[in-house]
């Protein structure tokens, strides 16, 4: 039987509870209703294999002990097995009474074509698969899986997120996003593209209806970065007005996902994005429209966590490690809710949450970051 309910403002505050006596005041920090920790857990590397599934499972659950309650993934991840690496922690913790269903957020995005398991054999072999599974049930067709690896119908999504639901074994999920919709960029004009995402977004509403999602956004890796004249750029303004014709004023569309770490700040330093006319960065125009900021990517595959300077290391608080640090630095960025980090073994958790025993820096330490001395 499916894990029932979804995360709460009465659960989170009492996770939060739970926790205060192991982790600092400032770890958690509250958006749209719900307690979210400053330290969230992301499931994208690794093999394809059976010990990658078990150690990720543990991961997950030694990271939900340890102050981590916002559990990111999605359908491609591991050709699905990350979500279903998921699916496991939460039932262990669930039915092991060490921690409720309400006390956690989790979320999961859908876009991509999903291999089950593992790759197919070969172009033909994939081919082979997308027919098979999706073209042939009639879920989509070619001509909607644009670059051979994209879709967002809303056939689709709602394939997705059931399968989705099944391989985490949950009623619903608490955050869907679409997956870097700028994908579909390459491939359509911008008016159809607004037409492709408002009735993806349509599609969502339904299921927030229905009780299998609570809220939306696009998780996205070019589009919220780029610059106004690229081809792939996403105006966040203009998704949420996409998102306003679709749901109303109540609508779900209330977080969006994109990397931020040492070697990408753009959504902090580039004024790329537009509300009420004023130029302004992704951080600004998200808080004046009330969506919550996720960053991805925090530690760049760990290639931001080498050698800092003692510039960096020194205001963030002479943290014992590089990751740490690096960790460090996206969770103090006013305007950014949580930074996932990758966590498929049990070592990098026990590394990474002891920084929710510390505050993020403070505005003034973390504002030397961008003080030069000329000397």
């Amino acid at each position: 039987m499916a894990l029932q309910g979804f995360a709460t403002t009465e659960g989170t505050a009492r996770y939060r509870e739970r926790l205060s006596g192991s982790v600092d005041a400032h770890h958690f920090r509250f958006e749209q209703n719900l307690w979210l920790s400053t330290v969230g857990a992301g499931t994208y590397l690794g093999d394809p294999s059976g010990e990658a599934d078990r150690a990720y499972a543990e991961a997950i659950a030694r990271a939900v002990e340890l102050g981590v309650n916002v559990l990111d993934t999605a359908a491609n991840y591991r050709f699905q097995r990350s979500e279903r690496s998921v699916g496991a922690a939460l039932e262990e913790l669930v039915k092991g009474g060490r921690v409720a269903r309400d006390e956690l957020v989790v979320c999961t995005k859908g876009g991509y074509i999903p291999f089950d398991g593992g790759p197919p054999r070969g172009r033909e072999g994939a081919r082979a698969y997308v027919e098979e599974t999706f073209v042939r049930a009639g879920v989509a067709t070619f001509e909607e899986i644009v670059g051979g690896s994209h879709c967002m119908t809303p056939r689709y999504l709602a394939h997705q997120l059931a399968q989705s639901l099944r391989n985490m074994n949950l009623e619903a999920v608490d955050v869907y996003y679409v997956h870097n919709p700028e994908s579909q960029l390459q491939h359509v004009g911008r008016d159809e593209f607004d037409r492709r995402l408002r009735a993806a977004f349509e599609q969502l509403e339904r299921e927030r209806a229905a009780g299998r999602l609570r809220l939306y956004g696009a998780a996205t890796w070019n589009g919220l970065r780029a610059r106004p004249d690229s081809r792939d750029y996403l105006s966040l303004e203009r998704m949420e007005g996409l998102a306003r014709e679709a749901g109303g004023d109540a609508h779900g569309f209330r977080f969006v996902q994109l990397p931020f770490n040492l070697a990408m700040p753009e959504a902090l330093v580039a004024e790329n994005q537009t509300h009420r006319g004023a130029t302004v960065s992704l951080l600004e125009a998200a808080r004046a429209l009330g969506v919550t900021v996720v960053a991805s990517a925090s530690l760049l595959q760990g290639k931001v966590a080498r050698a800092l300077p003692e510039r960096v290391r020194e205001p963030l608080g002479s943290l014992s490690t590089d990751a740490q640090t690096a960790l460090q630095f996206v969770r103090s960025t006013p305007g950014v809710t949580t930074a996932l980090v990758g966590m498929g073994r049990r070592a990098h958790v026990e590394e990474n949450l002891q920084l929710a025993k510390l505050p993020p820096a403070s505005a003034a330490d973390y504002s030397r970051l961008f003080t030069y001395d000329e000397e």
